[in-house]
Protein backbone atom coordinates (compact mmCIF):
# COMPACT_ATOMS: atom_id res chain seq x y z
CA UNK A 1 0.00 0.00 0.00
CA UNK A 2 2.81 2.00 0.28
CA UNK A 3 2.75 3.23 -3.23
CA UNK A 4 -0.48 4.76 -2.61
CA UNK A 5 0.88 7.14 -0.23
CA UNK A 6 1.60 10.82 -1.24
CA UNK A 7 4.70 12.60 -0.12
CA UNK A 8 7.68 12.41 1.66
CA UNK A 9 5.72 11.48 5.47
CA UNK A 10 5.24 7.63 5.12
CA UNK A 11 5.57 4.92 7.77
CA UNK A 12 8.64 3.30 8.96
CA UNK A 13 7.29 -0.39 9.25
CA UNK A 14 6.88 -2.02 11.51
CA UNK A 15 7.00 0.95 14.41
CA UNK A 16 4.92 3.37 12.54
CA UNK A 17 6.51 6.38 13.11
CA UNK A 18 6.72 8.83 10.08
CA UNK A 19 10.29 8.32 8.13
CA UNK A 20 11.23 12.08 8.00
CA UNK A 21 10.02 13.74 11.45
CA UNK A 22 9.64 10.41 13.60
CA UNK A 23 5.87 11.00 15.11
CA UNK A 24 3.31 8.48 15.12
CA UNK A 25 2.23 7.71 11.47
CA UNK A 26 -0.11 9.38 9.95
CA UNK A 27 2.06 12.78 11.07
CA UNK A 28 0.26 15.89 10.55
CA UNK A 29 2.35 16.30 7.38
CA UNK A 30 0.87 12.99 6.10
CA UNK A 31 -2.86 13.60 6.74
CA UNK A 32 -2.24 16.99 4.63
CA UNK A 33 -0.91 14.86 2.06
CA UNK A 34 -3.83 12.58 1.99
CA UNK A 35 -6.74 14.68 2.63
CA UNK A 36 -4.49 16.51 -0.85
CA UNK A 37 -4.30 13.74 -2.92
CA UNK A 38 -8.00 11.93 -2.38
CA UNK A 39 -9.32 15.29 -2.17
CA UNK A 40 -13.09 14.49 -2.51
CA UNK A 41 -12.96 10.37 -2.37
CA UNK A 42 -13.54 10.61 1.26
CA UNK A 43 -14.42 6.58 0.99
CA UNK A 44 -11.43 5.88 -0.86
CA UNK A 45 -9.42 7.61 1.87
CA UNK A 46 -11.17 5.55 4.32
CA UNK A 47 -10.56 2.51 2.41
CA UNK A 48 -6.68 3.14 2.29
CA UNK A 49 -6.74 3.98 5.83
CA UNK A 50 -8.73 1.36 7.43
CA UNK A 51 -6.06 -1.06 5.86
CA UNK A 52 -2.74 0.84 7.12
CA UNK A 53 -4.69 0.64 10.46
CA UNK A 54 -5.07 -2.94 10.73
CA UNK A 55 -1.34 -3.79 9.11
CA UNK A 56 -0.31 -1.21 11.70
CA UNK A 57 -2.16 -2.97 14.72
CA UNK A 58 -0.48 -6.28 13.54
CA UNK A 59 2.68 -5.14 13.95
CA UNK A 60 2.54 -2.95 16.51
CA UNK A 61 0.77 -5.72 18.34
CA UNK A 62 3.56 -8.31 17.09
CA UNK A 63 5.97 -5.77 18.54
CA UNK A 64 4.36 -5.75 21.94
CA UNK A 65 4.40 -9.24 22.57
CA UNK A 66 0.96 -10.04 21.28
CA UNK A 67 -0.49 -6.98 23.59
CA UNK A 68 -3.07 -5.85 21.40
CA UNK A 69 -2.37 -2.03 20.31
CA UNK A 70 -5.74 -0.40 18.67
CA UNK A 71 -4.37 2.62 16.41
CA UNK A 72 -8.06 3.27 14.99
CA UNK A 73 -8.10 6.32 16.69
CA UNK A 74 -4.71 7.62 15.06
CA UNK A 75 -5.18 6.30 12.02
CA UNK A 76 -9.26 7.15 11.35
CA UNK A 77 -10.58 9.51 13.60
CA UNK A 78 -9.12 12.80 12.22
CA UNK A 79 -10.74 11.77 8.82
CA UNK A 80 -14.47 13.51 9.11
CA UNK A 81 -16.46 14.77 6.50
CA UNK A 82 -16.92 18.94 6.53
CA UNK A 83 -20.01 20.21 8.58
CA UNK A 84 -22.41 21.47 5.97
Amino acid sequence: MTGALPGRHTPLRPIWLCRVDANPWPCGEAKLALLARYGDDLPGLLALLTGLSAEATEHLTQLDNGRRIDVTDRFLTWVRPPDR
